[in-house]
């Protein structure tokens, strides 16, 4: 198994990437809007790569948190709020708050049960502050961590009442950060205080089953090492003072924020602590050069995933899927007007 998780190139497994795939085994799958088109489509995709694993619970992930990241979109799906919407009624009321969370979030995940799409990457934990880029933005619950938490919470808790798991994001905190890690590597020149108060929601979430790496450089850990790559703070903070358990993926090694030969990137990656490393733009000697470079994931990390899959349905919802929505979708409505 190479503990990676890849993309795919389009609407179906190719002849190359399923003689890869077969050899290589990776972890699981991440999907885009370049593999999106019909539910139909999806479906037969995502059989597809069980049957190519010979696992049920192979996990296939998406980025789906709603409002501006969204890879499955209208009119074929139904659009969903960005996460900050449920702030200003959670100031009001917070189980107003949280009850629309939990019921919007169900909701969201009922479409992606449909299609066999069993983790999606959200929440987003990150706690923005004034002065930072907005790559994070109206995607957090909010800059107050009590608030992210709760509302964190919900959004966890509506996912697995429609059989899809969550993904915390982006540990140990990207709310600082003056840049976007897609384009460049941050760096936080914040206090351990303030690096502290940002960390009160993953402590809040550390028994979520996943996390996913910030490409962060946080000065007062480690001045040299984004988080992704920094063996101190995968386990002195996300480990240890987090107390963060589960299963820890890298963000996506493409992005700019890192430098380097990519393969070398994810051996350095799985070697600072991650479990699992994300890949996602289907390029084939990149994949190639990862499966080359990593070792074998460590006894822990199989356990960790072992803890993942367990929970894990391709099972569509058993319940007529539009009624079901439908009264969530109603009930997300009514308490956010309330």
């Amino acid at each position: 198994m190479t503990p990676a998780i890849f993309g795919l190139e389009g609407l179906a497994v190719t002849p190359s990437e399923r003689d890869f795939f077969k050899s290589a085994a990776p972890m699981g799958y991440i999907l885009f809007g370049r593999n999106v088109e019909s539910r139909d489509q999806l479906r037969r995709l995502t059989d597809d790569l069980r049957e190519l694993h010979g696992s049920a619970s192979l996990p296939i992930l998406i980025d789906q948190e709603g409002g501006r990241v969204a890879r499955m979109q209208s009119p074929e799906w139904l659009s969903y709020p960005p996460a900050a919407v449920f702030e200003s009624v959670f100031a009001q009321d917070p189980a107003a708050a949280i009850g629309a969370c939990r019921a919007n979030f169900e909701a969201l995940a009922l479409d992606l049960a449909e299609v066999g799409i069993t983790v999606t990457c959200a929440p987003v934990l990150d706690v923005p502050v004034a002065g930072a880029h907005d790559v994070i933005g109206d995607r957090a619950f909010s800059r107050d961590p009590e608030c992210v938490s709760v509302l964190g919470r919900a959004c966890l808790e509506g996912l697995l009442a429609a059989g899809v798991d969550g993904v915390i994001k982006h540990i140990p905190g990207h709310g600082r950060a003056a840049a976007d890690s897609h384009l460049a590597l941050p760096h936080v020149s914040a206090s351990l205080a303030e690096l502290n108060n940002d960390l009160i929601p993953f402590k809040a979430l550390a028994d979520a089953s996943m996390a996913m790496t910030a490409h962060v450089i946080y000065e007062r850990w480690d001045s040299e090492r984004c988080a992704t790559l920094s063996p101190k703070i995968i386990q002195d903070v996300i480990r240890d003072e987090i107390g963060f358990d589960g299963l820890l993926m890298s963000d996506d090694l493409d992005m700019k924020a890192l430098s380097g030969d990519i393969g070398d990137l994810a051996h350095e990656a799985q070697a600072a602590g991650c479990d699992v490393v994300l890949n996602c733009w289907a390029k084939m000697d990149d994949m190639v050069a990862i499966a080359e470079k990593m070792s074998a994931p460590s006894s822990q990390a199989v356990q960790r995933l072992e803890r993942v899959t367990r929970g894990l349905s391709a099972k569509s919802p058993s319940q007529t899927l539009k009624a079901r929505q439908r009264a969530l979708l109603e009930r997300r409505d009514a308490l956010l007007a309330s």
